[in-house]
């Protein structure tokens, strides 16, 4: 199953409308992190959450470009570290960044399409829990601050600079590392 756009709508509700995000995922362990994290999306694909990745790479890659290109993906060449180049080329308004081998946990779909349906782009932020151990990733959890990270579901407009960011919002979704590529 690709993230081309699917045909079916979901239920609608009063005060909740549809939307789509995009993926951006940054890749930094190679192809097979990649494709662990793509395969993890599948059910938010099907479940129409999903419409579209970007896959952001420091360079050209034969590899990465037919991960790419199985998946459905749009693959683009980004400085290190920058969410900016996969938030030019995305296609939705809303859009969750994730580094490759990062796997969102059960439950992800149902929170962060009830936070996109609900929002206003000026919230900009809202930031998915990581199991972490040890006292300094405790306190990174603890104290949050605006800058994206993946992990984060961002509005575009926040990521090119158009709107400030507030401070996130704290998601009840998980993301967990696959410990082969942490």
């Amino acid at each position: 199953m690709s993230f081309a756009e699917k045909p079916w709508r979901r239920a609608v509700g009063e005060g909740y409308s549809v939307q789509m995000i995009t993926v951006l995922v940054r890749v930094n362990h190679g192809p097979e992190a990649l494709a662990a994290t793509l395969s993890a999306l599948v059910p938010a694909v099907a479940e129409g959450l999903v419409g579209d990745a970007v896959i952001l790479a420091d360079r050209q890659d034969d590899m990465l470009m037919k991960v790419a290109d199985a998946a459905g993906a749009t693959l683009v060449v980004a400085a290190p570290g920058s969410w900016i180049t996969g938030a030019q080329a995305a296609r939705r308004d809303w859009l969750l960044c994730l580094d490759d081998g990062d796997i969102p946990q059960e439950g992800w779909i149902r929170v962060l399409d009830r936070f996109v349906s609900l929002s206003k782009p000026e919230q900009g932020l809202a930031r998915m829990r990581r199991r972490r151990a040890g006292v300094a990733r405790a306190l990174t959890n603890l104290f949050a601050d605006v800058k994206v990270r993946a992990g984060d579901l961002v509005h575009r407009r926040v990521l090119l600079n158009e709107v400030r960011a507030r401070m996130p919002v704290r998601l009840s979704a998980t993301i967990e590392r696959d410990p082969v590529f942490d």
